[in-house]
């Protein structure tokens, strides 16, 4: 009976332990499981011996793993391939909006005058110039009619001037005929009397 049970004690045991072992290989990684064959192989010459269940369950284990990767590189391609499409097309409407964006720039700094399409600077530039000129002519005018009016007023003064002399003169000249004439006229009447 002790024979017995102790072949029972070591069934329950080396189950437990292939258990474990079982679980412990699918969470190993490939290389622990390549290490793990390598060390529980036998060895004959140069040559390591694996068993049947062993490299069949290695086998399908790196199948298993290589059938993952493919599935998730596939759908990383995938997603790859779905975000560069969305970027292109990011792209394409980034460039359509930058155009629309310069588009309404260009149309908010310049206007059209007479069929031409003006700059605003331009056109500030022309007006602000414009307007220096007619302030110029302005002022050139204001300072020819100031001119012009001081020489009118010294022309004006001169012929009053001129004219009270006129007027003195006549004055006098008169007043000298009139005196030569009433003498005129005495010597007339003084010859006639005589």
């Amino acid at each position: 009976m002790r024979h017995y049970f102790r072949t029972l004690i070591v069934s329950i045991l080396m189950l437990t332990v292939t258990h474990a072992y079982a679980q412990d290989d699918s969470v190993q990684t490939i290389a622990n499981q390549f290490d793990k064959i390598y060390r529980t192989s036998s060895t004959y010459q140069d040559y390591k011996v694996i068993s049947k269940d062993k490299y069949a369950a290695l086998k399908a284990s790196v199948l298993d793993s290589i059938k993952t990767y493919t599935k998730v590189l596939k759908e990383k391609e995938e997603s790859i391939a779905s975000k560069t499409k969305a970027i292109e097309g990011l792209k394409k409407d980034l460039k359509t909006t930058n155009d629309k964006l310069s588009e309404a720039i260009s149309k908010e700094n310049s206007f059209s005058v007479a069929g031409m399409e003006i700059d605003k600077g331009t056109y500030n530039l022309i007006v602000w110039v414009l307007m220096a000129i007619l302030l110029g002519g302005l002022i050139y005018f204001i300072y020819q009619f100031s001119n012009s009016n001081i020489v009118t007023k010294n022309a004006l003064r001169s012929l009053e001037e001129v004219e009270k002399e006129f007027d003195t003169h006549r004055k006098k000249t008169l007043e000298r005929e009139q005196k030569l004439r009433r003498q005129l006229h005495d010597e007339i009447n003084k010859n006639r009397n005589s």
